[in-house]
C-alpha cells in the first residue's frame, strides 16, 4: 500500500463532487488518497459487471481510495468514485461495500457530477427571495422586506437538500437495477443504509460526512426496500471467494493503517486464517520485527508462491529495510506474475535505483516507461523517471518527466515551465521535442506565450565577445 497521488488533481478541480457537495475537494484530502493495487482489483473486479449492466465503461470508472477514517464515499467528474477507508472498514460485507459502490456509479449515470449541482439549486430560490425582500422594502414595507432577506438562506437550503434528496433517490434506483441485471443482491445497499438509519436525526456537526452530503430519510430507505425486495436475486449471498477477499480487505486495511500492536491484538496469533497472518506480517514489519515479518511472509509464499501481492509484500519489507538489492528480485517476481500492473513495475524500478548501479538505473528506465505507458497519469512514476534520466545525465528527458509529472497532478504552471526548459534541451523535432510542446499548448499556453518567453530568454543570454588577436 502506497500513498501516491495518481488522478488527486482532478479532485482539486472537482466543482461539485457527489459527496463532497457545496464544497470541492482539498488538496490535503487529495493528497491522503493511497494506491493499493491488490485492493484496487479485487474492488473493480466486483464492481466491473454492475458498471457494464448501468452502462458504463468499466475500464472508464476509476475507483480511488481515500486514506480518511470518516465514513465518506463520492462521484465526481472523469468518471471517478472516492471511498474512505474508514467506509470500507465499517461494510459488514462484500455486498455492502458494493451496494455503496453501485450507488456512487448511479451518481456518475446520472451525470449528477457535470450539473450545477446543489450549490445552484438553492442558490436561485435564495436570490429569488432576497429580490423579493428588496422590492417589498422599496415598495414601504420593510418588515416584510426584511423577513424575505431573513430567509432566503432558509429557502436555498431546503432547495438544496430536496435537489439533493433527489439525487439520492435516482442513484439508490440506479444502483439497484444495475446490481440486479448483474446478479447482484441489492439488499447490502440497504443494509448499509439501514445500519445508519439513526445518522437521519443527528446534527451536521455529529452526523458522518456521507450522510451529509447523502440526505438520508426513512422514506428513502422504504422505498429503496421496496425496489430490491422484490427482485429475483435480493436473496443472493456472496461466494465463499468474495467473504475471504472482503475480509483480507478489511485485514489489510486495518495493518496498514493502525498502531502494529493494535493490529497484533486484532489479529492475535491464535487466529490462523489467511487476513489474520497477512494483517501479523504487515504488522510486524512496520513494528521493526524484520526478521519475523520476512519468515510469515515465506510461510505465506510457500503456500501460493503465485500470488503477485505477497511477493510485493516481501519486496516492500526489504526495501524499506534499507535492502534494495534484495528487494528487486521479490519485485521482479511481482511483476512477473501480474506485468499489466504498473505500481508493481513502479516498486521495482524504485528498488533498482535505490542501488546506484549503472546497469539496474537503465532497467529501472525501461520499467518506468512501461508503468507510465499504463498509467499515463501517475505522478510517482513520472517522478522517478525524472530522477532516472537525471542520474544518467539526459537533463532534457529529465525536465521532460517532471513536467509530465506535474501535468498528471493539474500543476499547469510548472508543468510548462519544466516542458519549455526540455525543449530547449532535446532535438527539435524528435519525439520527446514534441511531447513537451504538446504539453506546454496542453497546459493552456499559446504560441505567443512561446515565442514571449523565448524573446525574454534571448535578451536574458549573455553576449559573447571574440576574443582578440
Amino acid at each position: 500500500m502506497s500513498w501516491l497521488s495518481r488522478n488527486a488533481a482532478r479532485l482539486i478541480g472537482a466543482a461539485t463532487a457527489v459527496g463532497l457537495v457545496l464544497t470541492a475537494a482539498s488538496p490535503a484530502a487529495a493528497q491522503s488518497a493511497i494506491r493499493d493495487t491488490e485492493i484496487e482489483a479485487i474492488i473493480h473486479d466486483w464492481s466491473a459487471p454492475v458498471f457494464t449492466a448501468m452502462g458504463l465503461e468499466p475500464d472508464e470508472v476509476e475507483i480511488l481510495l481515500i486514506n480518511e477514517n470518516d465514513l465518506n464515499a463520492f462521484a465526481t467528474r472523469g468518471r471517478i468514485i472516492g471511498v474512505n477507508t474508514g467506509l470500507i472498514l465499517r461494510t459488514r460485507n462484500a455486498n455492502e461495500l458494493l451496494g455503496v459502490i453501485a450507488h456512487e456509479a448511479g451518481h456518475v449515470k446520472n451525470r449528477h457530477t457535470l450539473r450545477d449541482g446543489a450549490q445552484n439549486a438553492g442558490m436561485q430560490p435564495m436570490l429569488m427571495t432576497m429580490a423579493l425582500g428588496a422590492l417589498a422594502i422599496a415598495a414601504g414595507a420593510p418588515d416584510a422586506g426584511a423577513v424575505l432577506l431573513g430567509n432566503s438562506q432558509y429557502f436555498g437550503t431546503l432547495s438544496a437538500l430536496r435537489y439533493m434528496t433527489h439525487q439520492e433517490g435516482e442513484a439508490d434506483n440506479s444502483g439497484a437495477r444495475a446490481l440486479e441485471r448483474a446478479g447482484e443482491s441489492g439488499r447490502g445497499l440497504l443494509t448499509f443504509f439501514e445500519n445508519f438509519r439513526s445518522q437521519e436525526v443527528f446534527s451536521d456537526a455529529r452526523r458522518y460526512p456521507y450522510f451529509r452530503s447523502h440526505p438520508l430519510s426513512s422514506d428513502r430507505i422504504e422505498n429503496l426496500r421496496r425496489l430490491v425486495a422484490e427482485q429475483p436475486h435480493y436473496d443472493h449471498q456472496d461466494s465463499p471467494e468474495r467473504v475471504a477477499q472482503h475480509a483480507l480487505i478489511l485485514a489489510k486495511i486495518h495493518a496498514f493503517m493502525d498502531a502494529p500492536n493494535t493490529t497484533l491484538r486484532t489479529y492475535p496469533e491464535t487466529d490462523e486464517s489467511l487476513p489474520g497472518r497477512y494483517a501479523r506480517v504487515i504488522a510486524w514489519y512496520r513494528d521493526g520485527q524484520t526478521e519475523k515479518a520476512l519468515t510469515a511472509v515465506d510461510v505465506l509464499l510457500t503456500e501460493q508462491p503465485q500470488n503477485p501481492y505477497f511477493w510485493e509484500l516481501k519486496g516492500q519489507i526489504l526495501f524499506e529495510e534499507g535492502r534494495p538489492a534484495e528487494a528487486i528480485g521479490a519485485h521482479q517476481r511481482a511483476v512477473d506474475l501480474k506485468p499489466d500492473a504498473p505500481l508493481l513495475r513502479i516498486n521495482l524500478a524504485h528498488a533498482m535505483l535505490e542501488t546506484r548501479d549503472t546497469a539496474q538505473i537503465e532497467l529501472a528506465v525501461d520499467q518506468l516507461k512501461r508503468a507510465t505507458a499504463l498509467e499515463s497519469d501517475n505522478s510517482m512514476g513520472w517522478r522517478l523517471l525524472s530522477q532516472a534520466y537525471a542520474s544518467q545525465g539526459k537533463e532534457g528527458e529529465a525536465r521532460l518527466a517532471s513536467a509530465e509529472m506535474y501535468f498528471a497532478l493539474g500543476a499547469k504552471t510548472q508543468a510548462t515551465q519544466f516542458a519549455l526548459r526540455a525543449r530547449d534541451m532535446l532535438t527539435p523535432g524528435s519525439n520527446e521535442w514534441t511531447r513537451a510542446m504538446d504539453i506546454v499548448f496542453a497546459s493552456g499556453a499559446t504560441q505567443d506565450d512561446v515565442d514571449d518567453v523565448d524573446r525574454r530568454n534571448s535578451r536574458n543570454r549573455p553576449v559573447v565577445v571574440p576574443a582578440a588577436g
